[in-house]
Order: C-alpha cells, then sequence, then structure tokens
C-alpha cells in the first residue's frame, strides 16, 4: 500500500523539478543567455512544456540586448508553487482524515472486546 509519506516525496519531487526548471529559464532569459550553449537549450526545452499553457498569457518585455523578462514563466512558477502547495493540503487532510477513522475504529473495536471479556 502506497503510504501519504510516498506520494507527498513522489510531489515534492515533481513540483520542485518543475520549479527548479522554470526558475533557471527564467534567471537565463534574464541574463540574456546564449542559445548556443548546450544547458541553456537543455533547460529551455525541460522548461518549455511546463510553461507552454502560460506563453502568450502576458508580454515579455525585452530590456536593452537580449535580456527578457518572461512573465509567463514567472506566472507559471506561482502556479506550480500554489497547485503544489494545494495537492499536499489536500493529501495531508485525507491521511489525517483515513488515519482518525482508523484509530477510532480501533478503539471502538477494544472497547467492545473488554466489555464483552467482563462478561
Amino acid at each position: 500500500m502506497i503510504t501519504a509519506d510516498i506520494i507527498l516525496g513522489m510531489l515534492n519531487i515533481f513540483i520542485g523539478f518543475a520549479e527548479t526548471a522554470i526558475a533557471l529559464r527564467i534567471l537565463l532569459k534574464l541574463m540574456g543567455a546564449s542559445t548556443a550553449a548546450p544547458f541553456v537549450r537543455w533547460v529551455y526545452d525541460m522548461s518549455q512544456p511546463l510553461i507552454s499553457p502560460f506563453i502568450g498569457m502576458f508580454p515579455s518585455p525585452t530590456l536593452s540586448g537580449p535580456f527578457t523578462i518572461e512573465f509567463s514563466a514567472i506566472f507559471a512558477l506561482f502556479v506550480y508553487m500554489f497547485v503544489g502547495y494545494l495537492l499536499q493540503e489536500a493529501i495531508w487532510y485525507l491521511n489525517r482524515n483515513i488515519f482518525n477513522r482508523e484509530v477510532i475504529s480501533k478503539r471502538k473495536n477494544k472497547k467492545k472486546i473488554e466489555y464483552e471479556d467482563e462478561e
């Protein structure tokens, strides 16, 4: 059985990877990194599917030279942070309720057995 800790760990890894890729993209775009560098291309390729739903939502103004502020990527970063937080809270809430039901039912069964033993 998959426990809540394993699910939360996998969720944290996925959200952490997504946030790191998007944050690197924002930083590289802001610094005007050259796409001729393999690492820069790799970061752009890895983060592209993550921000594709948000592209075009906000303008991406270009500062002097190749420096670009990608507001769509910044918005995507906040959306992933918020969705990760909501999913984490939902898993904790469900885990607490399921665990509490199991504890309560065990206590009831234990009391029932003790009561039957007294008779």
